[in-house]
């Protein structure tokens, strides 16, 4: 056999896993198929503890945090656009592919997959726990007289539920879970801030600090600073989200990913902003770490929008779940030489769901946990990972524009990292007594 068939033989091999391997294996994505990914990606039920992360900071440094973090990662969003098809005929399909790029083979894998892995895997099981939380809820708010039911079991019924969609084989196959998804955020986040207005402001309300010591105080910011970061967590799979649009040298891949981009944001700023400013000024510093909580009337309404932050998270589990599928088939295929087919697909992710539903059954209060993961990992794949890479590869001219700018956002992203942990941590610590596991 020559070298030409040969090597032939090798690419057609490699197109055959390619054309199978979840993340590229339908590239005929429209525009607006990015903007619902991204804007499930990123609008997480995270939002409806953004009054609380408000009211821990106080009306000043929070609104600037909040508006601050939507402009910062916005632009690492417009990086990460820009460099997917930064080398001419190659395209960057995975986070770790772009780190490879820049920070070379082996050290650019163990810069990036780790931090991806936290943070989709972490996703997942928050999502497995706010999930069957959420599903509890609508059950209690409306059966009121029934015998309660543990958590474990709801977190059971969601997880059966991502049982079956996490067969989709790819990204494309997943566009109307995660439209609904996207729709769905949209219109918990307006219940929220509606019954906030209809509730009105509350009698005795206080925009001071709930802390009681000045180290309760600094301690609460930094860790509201972790749950900002948690909210704006989406770009661990936009260059996976770009990878399933199609690409010529007259119409690149960044032009649509660009516009359904742009409308995702202006999503995200629709559903944060007044979510968090109506609630902090209606409650004050009684509002719940969950604003659903806070609002316990009506009952239907509340229901209604724990069912919504239900369907919404399946959706979300999803979009986070892909990339993670798409690294361990990748794995399965490449290194363990095993063959592309429905079985193996079927194994993977029923383990992998299997996973996160036992962890999240476990550890219900693995939220807390993400906040000091998250800290570590959400602050530098959203805010300063894109700048260093941008400094790396387009080498901007010292002291230029775009160099200030990226070396501001290295920074402020670098501070984020090394205190919202701090304030986690502290919070896990406080909490622990009440811990249970298994509850």
């Amino acid at each position: 056999m020559g070298h030409s068939e040969e090597n032939s033989h090798d690419t057609a091999k490699q197109k055959a896993i390619d054309d199978w391997l979840p993340i590229t294996a339908s590239r005929n994505a429209k525009w607006w198929y990015s903007a619902f990914h991204n804007l499930t990606a990123m609008v997480g039920a995270g939002v409806l503890s953004l009054p609380f992360a408000l009211s821990n900071m106080g009306w000043g440094p929070g609104a600037t945090v909040l508006i601050l973090s939507w402009v910062i990662t916005l632009y690492t969003l417009w990086q990460m656009v820009e460099m997917h098809e930064m080398v001419p005929g190659k395209r960057f399909d995975r986070y770790h592919e772009l780190g490879q790029e820049a920070f070379g083979e082996k050290l650019g894998l163990w810069i990036v997959v780790p931090q991806q892995v936290v943070v989709e895997v972490g996703t997942c099981i928050v999502y497995m726990v706010t999930g069957g939380k959420s599903l509890k809820k609508v059950h209690d708010t409306i059966c009121t007289d029934c015998k309660e039911i543990r958590t474990s079991y709801w977190i059971i019924i969601f997880a059966s539920v991502n049982f079956v969609l996490a067969q989709c084989p790819n990204f494309n196959s997943i566009s109307i879970i995660s439209l609904s998804a996207a729709v769905m955020s949209l219109t918990y986040s307006t219940i929220a801030w509606c019954a906030s207005i209809k509730k009105g402001i509350a009698p005795d309300v206080n925009y001071g600090s709930r802390a009681t010591s000045t180290a309760d105080g600094v301690f609460n910011f930094f860790s509201a600073l972790g749950d900002v970061a948690f909210a704006y967590a989406g770009h661990n799979v936009v260059l996976e989200i770009q990878a399933t649009m199609p690409s010529t040298p007259e119409n690149p891949s960044k032009k649509p990913m660009w516009k359904g981009v742009i409308l995702a944001y202006i999503g995200v700023a629709f559903c944060y902003f007044p979510v968090a400013f109506i609630g902090y000024y209606m409650f004050g510093n009684s509002v719940d770490d969950n604003i659903l909580i806070t609002l316990e009337r009506p009952a239907w309404l509340i229901a209604t929008a724990n069912m919504f932050v239900f369907i919404h998270v399946v959706g979300g589990y999803q979009v986070f779940a892909m990339p993670v599928f798409d690294m361990i088939e990748t794995y399965m295929v490449k290194n363990l030489s095993f063959t592309p087919s429905v079985a193996l697909r079927l194994i993977t992710r029923s383990v992998y769901v299997a996973l996160t539903m036992i962890i999240g059954i476990c550890i219900p209060f693995f939220g807390s946990l993400l906040g000091f993961l998250g800290g570590f990992a959400f602050a530098p794949t959203s805010y300063f990972l894109p700048c260093i890479i941008w400094l790396k590869l387009k080498k901007p001219k010292k002291f230029g524009l775009s160099w200030t700018i990226n070396w501001i956002c290295i920074v402020l992203g670098v501070l984020l990292m090394t205190l919202s942990p701090i304030g986690a941590l502290r919070n896990i610590i406080v909490s622990a007594k009440n811990y249970e596991f298994f509850s």
